[in-house]
């Protein structure tokens, strides 16, 4: 039997349910940025409608976590800094990010170390996106 290796083949993809699995992800993930009263800020850097939002970081992930690159075939080449660059983002925005993503990566069904390994990995995007200190 083959060992799971987290980051190798698509691995991290299958383990955090596939592309459904993903999305239940991003659903989370927003309903903690609707509620948490540290990501107040953040939320209001989105629109009012998230359902761009979603579809682009549910397709990111997808493919970031080694499924389709689902992300760049409707948007084009990924560019984390780029695309967060109108935005004001320091250390405090990120963590606010980061509190959102753990408390969705909290109620996926995954296993413990998956959960570790996942949000020390999400810290790498969410510090790309930073542009101030």
């Amino acid at each position: 039997m083959e060992s799971v290796v987290y980051g190798q083949q698509d691995h991290s993809f299958k383990t955090a349910g596939g592309f459904e699995g993903i999305r239940q992800l991003v659903d989370d993930f927003y309903t903690a940025m609707d509620t948490l009263p540290q990501a107040k800020h953040i939320r209001d850097m989105h629109s009012p409608n998230l359902e761009e939002s979603r579809d682009k970081l549910t397709r990111f992930l997808t493919g970031w976590l080694g499924g389709p690159k689902l992300f760049s075939e409707k948007y084009g080449p990924i560019r984390i800094p780029v695309a967060h660059r109108h935005l004001s983002i320091g250390p405090a925005e990120r963590d606010a990010w980061l509190a959102c993503m753990q408390v969705a990566v909290n109620k996926q069904p995954y296993p413990q170390d998956f959960r570790d390994y996942l949000m020390t990995q999400l810290y790498v995007p969410a510090e790309r996106s930073r542009n101030k200190d």
